[in-house]
């Protein structure tokens, strides 16, 4: 065998296979794995070849983000970003200190807000106005499920006591009914649909921002989980293509094409056409992204029954389901017939039971298909659901890093579920326990894309370091998952959510060398300590992408 280019060694492995069986050194040739082992490697060492000396590190398939929003956190990372802090002070500071570096913008743009720094989550347009009051402003949450907006914002858009709410949205109100500057869900297309165009350039930028960021997480590949029409946004599939054409697209990305629920079925036939234009080289749109419902801490979540009031006793608000289900079930089994994946949004329980009636609706007229339909989020799941996704084939789609107690958890979420529901919320140890499928992501840039700080909160069901919000308790620890699962859900798990399992996922002879190397082994110490890894060096192909 010919001399390896690149050989990992003197640490070691985290293989991600069937057994997850370990290994200490592994070789890399023509960008793909050609030997997994130990000292034999040695052998593969030329007078050319490239030693990583991982000295007590450990090697793991690159991680696979399944859902993640690159175009728009790059965005956020370009404009005023918000993320960092968390104060009604700091987040002054910052715009201020944004509008003061960019005195000619038209608009303040930007997101990255924590809704438990306001009360009641819902920030006012008198925090902006006397900061910038010459021009609009719409600031994002974290989540993308809320804007704050400036008194300047809503005059343009016509926002008044007079406005009603959309079928899909609320507009926060004040006791006399005039707007107070936050627009839940829908209602910010009210105000997002004047926003200035990003442009081709502007969404470039955004990607390759966006890439850079994910690489330095260790990140390889991921899952767009917007892309197409949304909304009045800019479309990101045009910025992947022109990327994966120019050889500047260096992560494998599947994208999910938006479902527009304003509308019906007639739209399948555009996303049919969508799907046969948006591929090339490492960027194919194969999903159908559905957004069955809304969040939690705005009571637009789907719940099977009402929120409470926050002080026991049942409201009249049971959250709302985007995509009526007699459409839904319709739509799934037309999708999965063409070979589309469905990559579901589903926060309450209503919601994830009408996603898997819709799987379930599309097998009985299909019969089962091999499209890998995955629910993402999946705060809270009735008991009786937990073993339909593996009778259904459903892969569960965990933003791990949410599974843990914090300001926003405490103060505008367990009060209005109630003890009941409190206690079924993100149960990923009860998913693996009955075989489900588990895949990993972060829904960057709602929340970090660091894989190590979720699959720290996964293992311990509490706050990885330097993530803490207050000092609480572990958070449902039965609900606690292995180190080892955890680690594959984001590398193993994804692939296969990616149909990208073939080629990458696993550290294994013949597949693409996609690896990433940590700052240590996080299975050498204490569980308590895994969120304290880093990433050092992540490689494509074995080509370098990163390096600390």
């Amino acid at each position: 065998m010919p001399y390896a280019d690149l050989v990992f060694s003197g640490g070691s492995v985290f293989t991600a296979d069937t057994v997850r069986s370990t290994a200490s050194a592994v070789a890399v040739k023509d960008g793909r794995i050609v030997a997994v082992g130990r000292d034999d490697v040695r052998e593969l060492t030329g007078p050319h070849t490239e030693v990583v000396n991982l000295a007590g590190r450990l090697l793991v398939p690159g991680f696979q983000d399944a859902h993640v929003h690159p175009v728009w956190g790059g965005l956020d990372l370009l404009r005023c970003n918000l993320a960092e802090v968390a104060s009604r002070t700091e987040y002054r500071t910052l715009i201020a200190e944004h509008m003061q570096a960019n005195p000619d913008a038209e608009w303040l743009l930007g997101g990255g807000w924590s809704m438990s720094v306001f009360p009641g989550g819902t920030p006012l347009a008198s925090d902006l106005d006397d900061i910038v009051a010459d021009r609009p402003a719409f600031l994002t949450n974290r989540d993308g499920h809320g804007a704050w907006v400036n008194s300047r914002a809503l005059e343009l858009a016509g926002i008044d006591k007079h406005t009603p709410d959309p079928a899909d949205g609320r507009i926060e109100r004040l006791a006399d009914g005039t707007p107070s500057g936050t627009l839940h869900e829908g209602a910010m297309t009210l105000v997002n649909r004047l926003l200035p165009p990003v442009g081709e350039a502007g969404m470039r930028e955004a990607l390759l921002t966006g890439q850079r960021y994910l690489h330095a997480n260790g990140i390889t590949a991921w899952q767009d989980a917007i892309v197409g029409s949304y909304g009045d946004a800019d479309d990101p599939a045009p910025a992947y293509l022109a990327a994966a054409h120019s050889g500047e697209l260096t992560a494998r990305v599947i994208g999910a094409l938006w479902w527009d629920r304003s509308r019906g079925l007639e739209q399948i036939d555009e996303l049919v056409a969508k799907r046969a234009a948006a591929h090339f080289g490492r960027f194919a749109a194969t999903s159908v992204k559905v957004m069955q419902d809304g969040v939690a801490e705005n009571f637009t979540a789907s719940m099977l029954e009402p929120y409470g009031d926050g002080h026991g006793h049942p409201s009249d608000n049971s959250g709302i389901s985007f995509v009526p289900p007699e459409i839904l079930n319709e739509a799934v089994p037309l999708l999965d017939e063409l070979g589309f994946q469905l990559h579901f949004h589903a926060i309450g329980d209503r919601a994830v039971r009408e996603c898997l009636d819709a799987v379930s609706e599309a097998i009985a007229r299909n019969g089962q298909s091999d499209n890998r339909h995955h629910i993402a989020h999946l705060q809270v799941v009735h008991p009786d659901d937990i073993p339909r996704f593996r009778a259904l084939g459903v892969a569960a789609n965990m933003q791990a890093l949410w599974a843990t107690l914090e300001p926003q958890m405490v103060e505008l979420t367990l009060p209005f579920l109630g003890p009941v529901r409190s206690a079924w919320q993100y149960p990923f140890g009860d998913l693996l326990r009955s075989g489900a499928v588990l895949a990993a992501g972060s829904d960057w840039s709602v929340s970090t894309p660091n894989p190590l700080a979720a699959i720290h909160t996964a293992v311990n069901r509490h706050a990885a370091p330097g993530y803490e919000e207050g000092d609480y308790e572990a958070f449902l620890p039965e609900q606690t998952i292995d180190l080892g699962s955890a680690l594959t859900a984001y590398t193993a798990g994804s692939a296969w959510v990616n149909h990208l399992e073939k080629e990458t996922g696993t550290i294994e002879v013949g597949k693409f060398a996609d690896l990433t190397v940590l700052s240590r082994d996080p299975f050498a110490g204490p569980r308590e300590e895994i969120g304290l890894a880093t990433v050092e060096q992540t490689f494509v192909e074995g080509e370098r992408v990163f390096h600390h």
